[in-house]
């Protein structure tokens, strides 16, 4: 007969069984609630998207690299109304309407960190911080500029001194126009001078003290101009080159098209050799019967040009006729089609070149010049983590011994390449593009000591009187561009300025990147 338990012994047992359930319950209860939590804070903080400069993170997690944190928040449901306007007036001399919207929509977030590029807004104004800037400074930037550009109150005043070369000053203001939709009420009073050329101007060596401010596409270390966004991320219609945003998914698809492994092993670069000197070294650099450079060249060029046919004499080049692909409407320049190659290679121009950020964007890794100007964001990019850098005195073997590291270290030229890619997807997405105008707009609102007034041959620009009269790619890129809701959030969160003693440490570092690796060879 078997033995049964005592009741002394069940009795503890079921209890301990009890606080045992009431334990767990308490635990999931506790579970839950952090979940829920966590839930609610991801929501508000933005942590999807950041990239890490730190070296540690730069080595162990490649696809996250950048120079500083950039954070980035998908854009939310509109839930504000959406701007129109009307092209109905006969003769398209559209007046730009009284109505003008200055109320910003609640913003729905905590602002997220800027990109780090972003800090070089500071110092690119440091030499107004003492002094200010004065109208009679403004006004000695005069002959420098191709237009001046005043904003009273949200509305846009332009008066015109020249036209700049095809429509950069178009796209320019368009541009500016956009940002005056996306923000406001949020523009300040303002008044400025722009210059549309290429090559920096307001040389520091010129100027002891109170250099006229007077902005522009890019600088270099011996001038003083400041940095603004340039016309071509709202499209370039002589070159049928579409307005960045759609072309940054275009390029992100292709991107993805084409495994790298898969991509031709050599470095590609396609533009007009007659804009500088290195461009035309790099001629050298295509293949031949006797030399194999690892390069492949198309050269640019109008087809009645003295070069064209020197070039077909002497290099054996691809040679692309530049006014026979006008008339194809550039159906052989399709940027997306160039991410076919592993490397792509950058050289400048007359000065910097818009070419940087197409040629950053789909994964290919890049090969560089020690670039002497700079744009607002390519002071953001570190030699070896989003593009390898190439010698400009020996062009040829630096990029032969690069393609052939690349081709022998696979694993790590993939990293370079994603990681400007990243740069580029994340860190130079319009939300930031808009946002680097806002802030440096604003940072140089707060050195004016007078109140900007409408110079007497101004013209008052809107966006319903530069889209409406506008004709063919012209048209089509701006309607594409059109901002048609405010943002609903909050504008970046500026990082303090880098202290005085940082910039040279900063530019120390690249340069020993540059010098240690821009032979090719590596590790």
């Amino acid at each position: 007969m078997p033995v049964l338990p005592s009741a002394s012994l069940t009795r503890p047992t079921m209890t301990s069984l009890k606080r045992l359930f009431l334990i767990f319950l308490l635990f999931l209860a506790v579970l839950l609630g952090f979940i829920i939590r966590m839930q609610i804070n991801n929501g508000i903080k933005d942590s999807d998207d950041v990239v890490t400069s730190s070296r540690s993170s730069r080595k162990s997690n490649p696809s996250m690299q950048n120079d500083n944190h950039i954070h980035h928040k998908e854009a939310k449901n509109q839930s504000v109304s959406e701007i129109h306007f009307s092209c109905e007036v006969k003769n398209q001399k559209q007046a730009c309407s009284s109505n003008l919207n200055q109320n910003s929509p609640p913003l729905e977030d905590e602002p997220v960190a800027c990109p780090g590029f972003f800090r070089w807004i500071q110092d690119d104004l440091r030499p107004w911080k003492a002094s200010r800037i004065s109208k009679e400074m403004v006004e000695r930037g005069k002959p420098m500029a191709d237009f001046r550009l005043v904003i009273l109150n949200g509305r846009a005043y332009i008066e015109s001194y020249r036209k700049s070369f095809q429509t950069r000053d178009i796209y320019t203001q368009w541009g500016i126009l956009q940002l005056l939709r996306r923000y406001p009420g949020q523009v300040p009073d303002l008044d400025l001078m722009f210059n549309c050329g290429d090559k920096p101007i307001v040389k520091a060596g010129d100027y002891m003290e109170e250099p006229p401010p007077v902005f522009r596409y890019c600088k270099d270390n011996n001038t003083l101009d400041i940095v603004f966004p340039d016309w071509s991320f709202w499209g370039w219609p002589e070159i049928n080159i579409k307005p960045w945003e759609a072309l940054l998914k275009e390029l992100e698809n292709a991107g993805k098209k084409v495994k790298w492994e898969d991509r031709q092993p050599f470095a590609f670069w396609k533009g007009n050799p007659s804009t500088s000197s290195y461009r035309r070294d790099l001629l050298r650099c295509n293949v031949s019967k006797t030399k194999e450079w690892n390069a492949r060249i198309f050269a640019q060029l109008n087809s009645e040009g003295y070069d064209v046919i020197q070039i077909q004499k002497t290099k054996k080049l691809n040679v692309q006729d530049w006014d026979a692909e006008r008339r194809l409407e550039f159906r052989n320049s399709d940027l997306a089609r160039q991410c076919d190659y592993r490397y792509k290679i950058y050289m400048e121009g007359v000065a910097w070149s818009v070419s940087l950020k197409y040629i950053l964007a789909c994964d290919s890794l890049t090969l560089m010049e020690k670039s002497q100007y700079h744009d607002f964001f390519s002071r953001g990019l570190m030699p070896l983590l989003h593009y390898w850098p190439i010698k400009n005195e020996e062009l040829c073997k630096s990029i032969k011994l690069a393609v052939d590291w690349g081709n022998t270290h696979k694993q790590q030229a993939q990293i370079i390449g994603k990681a400007a890619s990243y740069f580029m997807h994340k860190g130079l997405k319009m939300d930031f593009v808009y946002d680097y105008m806002l802030h440096v707009l604003k940072e140089y609102a707060d050195l004016l000591n007078y109140q900007p007034s409408i110079p007497p041959n101004a013209v008052e620009y809107c966006s319903e009187a530069m889209a409406c009269p506008a004709r063919g790619l012209e048209k089509e890129y701006m309607m594409e561009s059109f901002v048609k809701f405010p943002k609903n959030s909050s504008p970046c969160k500026l990082a303090h300025p880098f202290h005085l003693n940082t910039i040279p440490a900063l530019v120390q570092e690249q340069e020993n990147l540059i010098n240690k690796e821009s032979g090719g060879g590596g590790n």
